[in-house]
């Protein structure tokens, strides 16, 4: 296979870039509520944790749905079948608003009952349950804001999605400050106010979306300019590549909702230190995803232009890059760590309780980096069911060791955190061997 590829360094970095920026300006939605909710009480920092990510798991189902698409429309902008792309975004958008329907019914009917069976602070329940039960509303505008993004990656036209995260999360700030701690007339709602506010901010993206693709995109180059009705044949090729990612993105948020299920059943505290490493966490894994998601949709593209021998070379290319941008964040988070953890509590002893967790989280990006790289490329190969079962096997092991280190040893919240560096490790390792070793050059999708 050939050791260059045609891209450069700068090419990724500037498909990348939107990438990241629009990730980072997201998860800005997280840190902003973890920020604002750390100043109202330690057990709505908590609750935010367990709620979080319990919604979080909910949306990647539709969230792999799209990755799916972004695979296929990648696929077809590579060999140039331009047109084909509007069919597979307008059969997404039907797919993913009645999945947002069926959703939001068996949240608001079921989520409460879960979550009193999952979690042992009946005070922990009784907050996340507040904030879910207006954050689902976000999956009628969060979905189609994906579908959205799947379409601006796949064609690889990602600085709007820069321009849109920036909308967001400014809207986010508004919308958190005024209604959690109720200002501009506002009653003050607390936990509920930072979900109202997050499903708003969504809705705004969603707004900027439809106005820019209306404004800026070549509605006839892509097919957008005909809207088709509701197509079976259509959806079914799209749901051959997305089933697998659907089910993999759902397992593995899953898993790790589970992780925050074990922790809280070691105290409030170890749960709130584990939701203020998540929020710092997201930079660094906000830009490792970038460049995974980059690296994926690059795969995508050069296989369908047929140049697939350079795959192993533009993966190694992401890896190199990325891992100049997080190593060194994670040393300057490492060395100091007290003014990061203050920007999410003013408690003394808990930014101190955190530290440990803090150094453990930053030395997992040594392994993740290039086991997420390799993960995405797996996927980008078209092959997503190869993927859900490499995925699958690294989360059996993930689940094995944090039963043994959280429920069985009941381990300092630093110690259960490696359970990152089992996981990383294995998906990295799984993903090697099958780029390098099994025959997925001329898949067709």
């Amino acid at each position: 296979m050939k050791s260059t590829t045609s891209y450069t360094y700068k090419d990724i970095w500037l498909i990348a870039y939107p990438i990241l920026i629009s990730l980072l300006m997201e998860q800005m939605i997280g840190i902003t509520d973890t920020a604002f909710l750390g100043h109202v009480g330690e057990i709505e920092l908590g609750a935010s944790a367990i709620a979080g990510v319990y919604y979080l798991a909910i949306f990647m189902i539709g969230f792999g749905f799209t990755i799916g698409s972004q695979i296929l429309i990648a696929r077809r902008n590579g060999e140039g079948n331009y047109r084909a792309i509007g069919n597979i975004f307008y059969q997404g958008i039907y797919f993913l608003m009645l999945m947002s329907l069926v959703i939001f019914t068996l949240s608001q009917l079921f989520s409460e009952q879960i979550l009193g069976v999952l979690v042992a602070s009946d005070r922990i329940v009784g907050a996340a349950t507040d904030y879910i039960r207006w954050r689902v509303y976000g999956f009628f505008f969060s979905f189609i804001g994906a579908m959205f993004r799947a379409f601006f990656v796949g064609t690889t036209q990602t600085r709007t999605l820069t321009l849109n995260s920036i909308v967001m999360v400014l809207a986010n700030v508004v919308f958190n400050y005024t209604l959690i701690f109720g200002k501009f007339g506002f009653p003050a709602m607390g936990i509920a106010g930072a979900a109202i506010g997050s499903s708003l901010a969504e809705l705004v993206s969603v707004l900027f979306f439809i106005v820019y693709t209306y404004k800026k995109i070549d509605f006839r180059k892509y097919g957008l300019n005909h809207i088709p009705g509701f197509r079976t044949r259509e959806l079914s090729q799209i749901m051959h590549i997305s089933v697998w990612t659907m089910i993999q993105n759902f397992i593995s948020l899953s898993t790790w909702f589970l992780f925050f299920i074990f922790i809280e059943h070691l105290g409030e505290r170890p749960l709130a230190i584990s939701n203020i490493i998540r929020s710092v966490s997201s930079i660094p894994f906000m830009t490792v995803t970038a460049f995974a998601a980059t690296c994926s949709s690059l795969v995508s593209n050069q296989i369908g232009a047929g140049h697939s021998g350079q795959v192993p070379a533009l993966i190694n290319q992401h890896i190199r890059l990325c891992a100049c941008i997080v190593v060194p964040l994670v040393a300057l988070i490492s060395l100091f760590p007290s003014p990061v953890l203050r920007i999410y509590t003013d408690i003394p002893d808990l930014i101190a309780a955190s530290i440990p967790t803090l150094w453990v989280l930053c030395s997992t990006y040594l392994v993740s980096i290039p086991g997420f790289i390799y993960f995405q490329s797996v996927s980008g190969t078209g092959n997503t069911r190869a993927a859900f079962i490499l995925e699958m096997i690294a989360l059996v092991l993930y689940i094995v060791y944090i039963l043994i280190v959280i429920i069985g040893l009941k381990a300092d919240v630093a110690v259960c955190w490696t359970a990152e560096h089992l996981y990383a490790i294995c998906i990295g390792v799984a993903s090697y061997l099958y780029i390098r070793k099994f025959n997925w050059q001329h898949k067709r999708i």
